[in-house]
């Protein structure tokens, strides 16, 4: 059984800590954070061992899941694979692009199982709806959140499109040609909104827009290819796929139950498919611990968390030189 040591145990870290407790091939060896009040009640609420250093946790773990401010992920990470020990990184992978050069090429020296926390990869809705997409064409994507204070300490595009940006990369197989972007800070000192559109060398275009100041929370992608049309509703766990009959009629594969915005489904054979509620953290650490123990690729690389960070770093820089 693995050692697992969570760093931090804020609000997302303390989902982590509950998830590990529920995964049997993981032991929780503790956690470690720097608010001593903080450790305490944490402590106490998952009856685990809240450690006094970084260094004692690594001292008593295999596997390190770190769930820091991103712009602690780049020394908590390094300080984790210079001794050996398997990593877990929230996303944004880190803060800059550069420290995640250097960490995607620290662990392949360290030959270490290191993923990147994408939890929209793990989300039952797009899992439902993941082998449906196979050459989406365009793609449209909104993610709008009502504003917290929580996360602000960087961009929407570093906290909520990057979510969006790994999704795209994950389903477009093929080189990203151009960006397009636009956003604007309405209550913070950094982007609250911003709109991209990233086009590929296959013709593929994505149009992302995310918002943290919205009245309405919505996490809604759709996907469009030869004679497809794919809606995922990663907020309400819904999705529905629609195809094109041979005979030119329309068929519903239907993963949504209930209506869609597609109109009237009279013209639709409908064949609906059940999606089953997940803890997408715990499924998320789950591929990790048997992509470790079985000596698999992980699901969400440093690789792939670092494409993502590359790609929502010029889309910031293309807002801010026009701010």
């Amino acid at each position: 059984m693995l050692r697992i040591g969570v760093v931090g145990a804020g609000h997302f870290g303390r989902f982590h800590i509950q998830s590990i407790t529920q995964i049997p091939g993981f032991r929780l060896s503790g956690f470690y954070d720097i608010d001593p009040e903080r450790s305490e009640k944490i402590a106490s609420e998952f009856n685990v061992h809240a450690f006094s250093s970084y260094q004692e946790l690594l001292d008593n773990s295999d596997v390190v899941d770190i769930v820091v401010p991103t712009v602690s992920h780049y020394e908590c990470a390094v300080q984790a694979i210079k001794q050996h020990k398997h990593v877990f990184l929230e996303k944004p992978m880190t803060a800059t692009v550069k420290e995640a050069e250097a960490i995607l090429k620290l662990a392949g020296e360290a030959q270490v199982k290191a993923q990147v926390g994408h939890i929209e990869r793990f989300n039952p809705a797009f899992l439902a709806a993941r082998p449906y997409i196979s050459n989406p064409m365009f793609i449209e994507i909104h993610r709008l959140a009502e504003f917290t204070i929580r996360s602000t300490d960087v961009s929407v595009i570093y906290n909520l499109m990057i979510h969006d940006i790994d999704i795209v990369l994950s389903v477009v197989k093929s080189n990203l040609r151009r960006i397009h972007a636009s956003g604007v800070k309405v209550v913070t000192d950094s982007t609250d909104i911003a709109n991209a559109r990233l086009e590929f060398d296959n013709g593929c275009v994505a149009n992302i827009t995310a918002s943290r100041i919205s009245t309405n929370n919505m996490r809604r992608m759709r996907f469009f290819q030869k004679d497809t049309y794919i809606n995922v509703d990663c907020l309400n766990k819904k999705s529905e796929v629609l195809k094109m009959k041979n005979n030119g009629q329309i068929e519903l594969t239907g993963l949504m139950s209930g209506s869609g915005d597609i109109g009237n489904y009279e013209d639709f054979i409908s064949e609906p498919l059940s999606i089953s509620p997940n803890n997408s953290i715990k499924v998320e650490l789950e591929c990790f611990l048997e992509a470790i123990e079985q000596n698999k690729d992980v699901p969400v690389s440093f690789e792939a968390g670092y494409n993502a960070l590359l790609v929502a770093s010029r889309i910031s820089d293309k807002i801010e030189s026009v701010l």
